[in-house]
């Protein structure tokens, strides 16, 4: 997703907004918009990862220890 976001990116800021349209740049706009909300997903996306890595260790962990009891 991270590959999408960083083209997506380079092409937005190639575009030329002054021969744009009023149509277009509504759209350019929401283009930005939309950019910007799938960046925080991707990050909400890290976090979660990170928080599920986490939870895994201590289950593993848990489970070990468990076992040599």
């Amino acid at each position: 997703m991270a590959d999408t976001i960083s083209e997506t990116v380079e092409l937005l800021y190639t575009i030329d907004q002054a021969h744009l349209t009023v149509d277009q740049q509504i759209a350019l706009s929401q283009a930005y918009a939309a950019l910007a909300q799938a960046e925080r997903l991707e990050q909400i996306h890290q976090t979660l990862h990170n928080i599920h890595q986490v939870l895994n260790t201590w289950a593993v962990r848990r489970a070990v220890e468990g076992g040599r009891c």
